[in-house]
């Protein structure tokens, strides 16, 4: 039986003294990792978190979130961890709907005046603050606490708690990019599973370090954490990519051998000038998810680091990661996403869970030990998206995104099924529309959408994101859609903008900009 927190443990006692993590200037070595993470559980155990509490963590990466993720492991909790940038009414929404016990913040004035004004609304018995206690106004029936005291026993062994790998280990809120966000919880075992299967793809090993700007209260983000705890590599924890000329020295000065990254990460990385004078040659994978990368970028990514290999990659906070590419198949199949992770099965079906033929398109469903329990206190939206397979007796997520797979059984995403542009009669991908314009010089981001035309039904727009120094107009968009897509893909409508809306894990905001173009 493993645990999650146990990953932590056993690499704490084969590499005491190795770096697990580097955030900024602090080195800590798993060993002090473990005792602090075993001091925290003590302390909360003091302030009457009992095992199956949820406790919530709102704080950006840092030290303190992952001590404070197996702390509250240790104690047979469940951790929550909440995005730095939320407003307050999204973590009101997380502490009411988990009924958290305790939330563990930092004292700094943006998050002081979020938590401040949600504490008295919610079920919240305690507060720790990293950084000291600030002055607030008191809440009625909530302590505080200062995580400096906290920790300060220093213990060895971690609570005498009695864990199960089928406990609950952790609930994940969804970005709410379709609606109001939901928890997705998941077992001990499952989270195990997924990283030692994310793991043997990757061929992690105590040899690697992980750069990791992406948050890590998402799964791709949570499960660089995950990985590096059970090989014993070293995380490179960062708060953001927002200046890469700062992030390519930490990587360069670091040694760091893989990074994963997003699309919007890897435009900001390309566009850096005289990438060459950084020195990566340490850098052995890199690897896409949460949102597709046209192809284009990843031969400008190839180009650039000719010694990584890259994996594009496929999934969903429900099941963690559904699909990757093998490096050794991008030539031959630059645009898919892949086959299942190792020790699970995907399929593309139709509307009655039927598999389709081999280049029909369907929803991919996903079955194996990495899906999510449900949705914390929504069984009737857990039924929708878990669902007995009668083939298998199993079972399946439905992921509610449309894909192909090819008679290889490697699978290609084609949209999200509220995505899908149905323009004179014909049903439009917005992502390859996306991934023609990205192939035109001086496109920096693109996104496609639908629009309402009383002749065509809906007319494709698109949103140009130009690069610095780019001259493009809209005809030139026009003239180089109708070189490469089919008449009725050509954009009716063009809209440059300096950005395009974006949320907390870097998707594009679609619904946002279907708002706008109403």
């Amino acid at each position: 039986m493993r645990l999650v927190h146990s990953l932590l443990e056993q690499s704490a006692q084969r590499f005491p003294d190795k770096t697990a993590i580097i955030c900024g200037e602090r080195h800590i070595s798993f060993a002090e990792l473990d005792m602090a993470a075993n001091g925290l559980a003590h302390a909360l155990t003091a302030e009457g978190v009992a095992q199956g509490d949820r406790v919530a963590v709102f704080l950006e990466n840092s030290v303190e979130a992952v001590v404070a993720l197996f702390g509250i492991l240790k104690v047979g909790a469940v951790f929550s961890l909440i995005n730095a940038s939320v407003k307050a009414d999204k973590l009101r929404h997380v502490l009411l709907d988990e009924r958290a016990t305790a939330l563990i913040t930092v004292n700094d004035a943006q998050r002081r005046r979020v938590v401040e004004g949600v504490l008295a609304a919610s079920s919240t018995s305690t507060c720790v603050w990293v950084g000291g206690v600030p002055e607030l106004t008191a809440v009625p029936g909530v302590r505080h606490r200062d995580w400096r005291e906290l920790l300060g026993c220093g213990a060895v062994e971690p609570p005498a708690v009695p864990i199960l790998d089928q406990d609950l280990g952790t609930i994940i809120y969804t970005s709410g990019t379709t609606g109001q966000p939901k928890g997705v919880t998941s077992l001990h075992r499952d989270m195990v599973f997924a990283a030692s299967a994310i793991a043997r793809y990757l061929g992690n090993s105590p040899s690697d370090v992980i750069f990791c700007s992406l948050s890590i209260a998402f799964t791709y983000g949570l499960y660089q954490l995950m990985t590096a705890m059970l090989v014993g590599a070293t995380l490179v924890l960062e708060k953001n990519f927002v200046f890469p000329h700062r992030a390519l020295e930490v990587m360069a000065r670091e040694g760091v051998t893989g990074l994963p990254g997003v699309p919007t990460m890897f435009s900001l990385l390309l566009g850096v000038k005289k990438l060459y004078r950084y020195d990566l040659r340490s850098l052995r994978y890199i690897t896409n998810a949460a949102a597709p990368l046209p192809v284009d970028r990843i031969r400008q990514l190839r180009s650039a680091f000719p010694q990584a290999k890259f994996f594009s990659m496929y999934g969903q906070t429900e099941c963690k990661r559904a699909c990757y590419l093998p490096p050794e198949e991008l030539d031959r199949r630059p645009s898919s996403v892949g086959i299942p992770i190792p020790g699970t099965a995907a399929a593309v079906v139709d509307g009655d869970g039927i598999p389709v033929p081999a280049g029909t398109i369907g929803e991919l469903v996903v079955r194996g030990p990495h899906l999510m329990s449900g949705y914390w206190g929504k069984p009737e939206e857990t039924a929708k998206k878990l669902r007995l397979d009668p083939a298998s007796g199993d079972m399946v997520l439905h992921c509610g995104d449309l894909f192909r797979m090819d008679e290889d059984g490697f699978l290609y995403f084609v949209s999200r099924a509220d995505d899908i542009i149905k323009c004179r009669g014909e049903k439009v991908s917005p992502n390859e529309v996306e991934n023609a314009l990205y192939e035109l010089p001086g496109i920096a981001d693109v996104v496609a959408i639908g629009v309402a035309d009383d002749v065509l039904g809906e007319a494709i727009k698109v949103f140009v994101v130009r690069d610095e120094g780019s001259g493009l107009i809209e005809r030139d968009i026009r003239a180089f859609c109708a070189q490469r897509l089919e008449d009725y893909m050509v954009p009716k409508y063009v809209e440059f903008r300096t950005e395009l809306p974006k949320s907390e894990n870097g998707k594009t905001l679609r619904k946002d900009l279907r708002v706008c173009a109403e």
